[in-house]
């Protein structure tokens, strides 16, 4: 049986949003602009992953999704749509489903794409007001953030946050003052090549721990660096 409700708290009820408490924190005015903005993220992994998640949250009414991947069991230690359920799954399809659970208002556009230098041109980025790079691969960073420079669309870039254990060393500053992170600093060479100085970048002051057979992670760092992105984005949306 469904309980009973007064028609004072039906009504309530059907008056509710999913923002509610977002609007109250930032304004009815500020939440449009976020409604009508687009993202788009490169990498659904445990950072990209966390920043889709709060991008939806936020009630960001446009988001692009870019991953070519499954999802496995070894990203169930980081990953937010990892699950059991979720194993083998492609992560385009899990996320459209999860966001869609969120706001079905949402226009979501899935790439099931590995980005590279070759394809970085077909994403619609200009349709797009930020972007978001959270993949691993030095040359199609280097390709997106020149693209991004080129169609003067604000970009961040996540650089590592594996082998490493403390969320409260993770920074946002420009790509010339990263330094300890061997991923910035391969990332750093290829955007001199180029030409191009000023990136929005995450990094973490951490030394990072060296392991054998591959990266080593936990739950906690790349969740916080995800959340960070979305932050940062966010606030700068709201600041344009």
């Amino acid at each position: 049986m469904q309980p009973f409700l007064s028609p004072n708290a039906e009504k309530r009820l059907k008056m509710k949003s999913v923002y509610d408490r977002t609007e109250k924190l930032i304004g009815p005015d500020k939440l449009k602009i976020i409604k009508n903005s687009g993202v788009i993220v490169f990498g659904l992994g445990g950072v990209g992953g966390y920043a889709v998640e709060a991008f939806a949250r936020a009630g960001v009414g446009r988001m692009g999704i870019v991953d070519f991947d499954v999802v496995d069991v070894t990203n169930i230690n980081r990953q937010i749509i990892a699950l059991g359920s979720t194993i083998g799954k492609y992560k385009t399809d899990v996320f459209v489903s999860r966001i869609s659970d969120i706001n079905k208002e949402i226009r979501v556009d899935a790439f099931k794409e590995k980005l590279s230098e070759r394809n970085v041109d077909c994403f619609f980025l200009s349709e797009y007001d930020y972007i978001v790079d959270a993949v691993d691969d030095v040359a199609a960073k280097v390709a997106l953030i020149e693209k991004a420079k080129a169609l003067n669309i604000p970009i961040i870039s996540s650089m590592g946050t594996g082998n490493r254990m403390d969320p409260s060393m993770l920074k946002i500053c420009d790509i010339s003052r990263t330094h300890t992170c061997p991923l910035a600093k391969k990332v750093r060479k290829g955007l001199s090549i180029r030409g191009i100085e000023e990136v929005k970048t995450l990094f973490s002051d951490e030394p990072a721990g060296k392991f054998e057979g591959g990266p080593a992670s936990i739950s906690f760092v790349p969740a916080a660096a995800g959340l960070l992105i979305a932050g940062e984005v966010i606030r700068s949306l709201l600041s344009e």
